[in-house]
């Protein structure tokens, strides 16, 4: 036996709780919906910052509070598909086989320490933390050990590293780059046409937060009224829209809160205006919108046909959707009616209208600002699935106008499989119909494209990427 005499052993540490930041939580509590319940962020964010507001206690939000976890969630998922490229040249397994609430915490922090202005420290520790309060203590040391390992670069470093180069792969490069799946990248390429620079514009307006923009709905709200709002501007193109410059709460607008406005991007509000403004041949007293939900635009067209005497039908399928419809038109200066209808086997006559809008299902590529987990959910065989709606629709559409009438047939996706390739094929079958040139329609919007159909473009117009052709029936 040792004569040494042994040496104290150290006091072991206490064990310290983790700190619940609200903010992180809430962020992490909206990803996991997204990403387990295929929800939409925001449809999940709205309600999860209203009862964190609700909150009376010491974690109560504020406004600087909620600023940031919207940030961490829409910068987040619109930079997922970079981050999982860093992330994934930090671990030692493959990311699928990373536990995805593991992984949603470490996009979490990579986009706090590559996305944002919050100090190095500040984001390793407070992620670290979130990961002993929803992930146990455990998991938390290997999310530390990786955060530490994304901090040693910035993002530019990151993407010399893991986007492969230019040169070798285009479409892949600015997939990693940009975080968009390589098939949209093509698809969008394809779309718009022209050399690197426009793509990446196009990417780069993607990943940006959009404004909220808002309509006056004529008959009920003016502009006037909603420039009132602190930091609101008129908007670009549309003489009904303003835009809420510093973001804000449009529930808080009396005049949206009443529903004589309305939170409308301004590409969708053009579409109306747009069918509104076209020429037609005889009558003009009865207008449908066949695919109406959630009702922005059958708000629009309801209150400009109401300006001229004439009558709005609108129709959508799911009867939760129509209800949505309407109650976006309750209130409308004139005459309309909603319907429950399959606007593939509609309930009207043929050649009921003079008007016709058909805003089709579609994937939504248009909207990736707004939806960015989008790009994530979307694969290029959802297309095949919604190529026989489409046309179908267009078909019914094209049926229920009279002779001189106009269809309008709108999608926000600028993808030409949904586009120009669905307005090709209906006119084969209907050699009765003829394309109008739109673009004269809307005489203070630029870059429009070679026509006689518009596509508008986040990064030129500062709208979602919606498509419209008008057919008009001549025989």
């Amino acid at each position: 036996m040792s004569d040494q005499p042994r040496r104290p052993r150290r006091p072991a540490k206490p064990y310290r709780r983790p700190k619940k930041d609200p903010v992180r939580i809430l962020a992490f509590e909206a990803l996991r919906a997204v990403d387990e319940r295929d929800a939409y962020a925001n449809l999940v964010l709205p309600p999860l910052l209203r009862k964190a507001r609700e909150n009376e206690g010491p974690e109560k939000f504020d406004a600087r509070d909620a600023a940031l976890a919207t940030e961490l969630v829409y910068g987040t998922l619109r930079r997922q598909g970079t981050y999982d490229a860093v992330i994934a040249a930090c671990v030692d397994r493959p990311l699928r086989e990373v536990d995805p609430p593991v992984l949603d915490v470490l996009s979490l922090g990579a986009h706090q320490l590559l996305g944002t202005r919050i100090p190095t420290h500040a984001a390793v520790s407070a992620t670290v933390e979130l990961a002993r309060v929803v992930l146990g203590d455990g998991r938390a040391k290997f999310v530390n050990a990786v955060l530490r390992k994304i901090a040693q670069d910035d993002l530019d470093g990151w993407l010399e590293r893991v986007a492969p180069p230019y040169d070798e792969d285009p479409e892949d490069h600015l997939a990693v780059v940009h975080s968009h799946p390589r098939w949209v990248v093509s698809a969008l390429w394809d779309s718009l046409g022209g050399g690197r620079a426009g793509v990446e514009e196009l990417l780069r307006a993607d990943n940006e937060r959009p404004e909220v923009t808002l309509v006056a709905r004529p008959g009920r709200a003016t502009i006037d009224e909603l420039l009132a709002e602190e930091a609101a501007v008129p908007g670009r193109w549309s003489p009904y829209a303003v835009r809420l410059t510093e973001g804000g709460e449009p529930g808080a607008v009396p005049a949206v809160a009443e529903g004589r406005a309305g939170v409308q991007d301004e590409g969708s509000q053009l579409v109306a205006l747009a069918l509104a403004a076209a020429p037609v041949e005889g009558p003009d007293r009865r207008w449908l919108d066949a695919c109406a939900g959630p009702g922005g635009k059958a708000a629009l067209l309801g209150a400009l046909a109401a300006e001229r005497g004439a009558v709005l039908l609108a129709s959508e399928k799911q009867p939760h959707r129509a209800g949505l419809v309407a109650k976006a038109l309750a209130g409308n200066p004139g005459p309309y009616q909603v319907v429950a209808a399959d606007g593939t086997r509609p309930p009207w006559r043929p050649g009921s209208f003079d008007r016709v809008l058909v805003d089709v299902p579609c994937t939504g590529l248009g909207a990736l600002r707004r939806r960015p987990e989008a790009r994530w959910r979307r694969r290029p065989e959802d297309l095949d699935g919604f190529a026989p709606l489409q046309r179908g629709l267009l078909r019914t559409a094209l049926e229920s106008v009279r002779v001189g009438g106009v269809v309008g047939y709108a999608t926000c996706s600028p993808h030409l499989a949904e586009t120009r390739a669905v307005v090709a094929d209906l006119l084969k079958q209907f050699p009765d119909a003829e394309l109008i040139d739109a673009r004269p329609l809307l005489p203070d919007v630029p870059d429009l494209g070679e026509g006689p159909d518009i596509q508008l473009w986040p990064h030129i117009h500062g709208t979602d990427a919606m498509y419209l052709a008008l057919l008009r029936r001549t025989a």
